[in-house]
């Protein structure tokens, strides 16, 4: 998993989450989507949700196939705490 390192950015004095940050994705995706089972879900939808969180921040096409897995899996593990 992709560490998690906060790579975060401030617009307007609101975080917005950038694709490093991998379990503050995480936490965000499960506490927005708690019926979702994230192994579910491909590649393509994780980063569709991500990209429509209004607390992310990045550039919609940075997300390597690599950092989604690792978001997926990480919001997996939120979710089963």
């Amino acid at each position: 998993m992709t560490g998690t390192r906060n790579t975060s950015s401030s617009i307007a004095g609101q975080t917005k989450w950038t694709w490093q940050d991998v379990a503050e994705l995480a936490r965000d995706l499960a506490a927005r989507h708690p019926g979702e089972d994230p192994l579910k879900l491909s590649p393509g939808e994780v980063r569709r949700l991500v990209i429509a969180m209004p607390t992310f921040g990045d550039e919609p096409d940075a997300a390597t196939e690599s950092i989604l897995e690792s978001i997926q899996a990480a919001w997996y593990e939120e979710r089963e705490g």
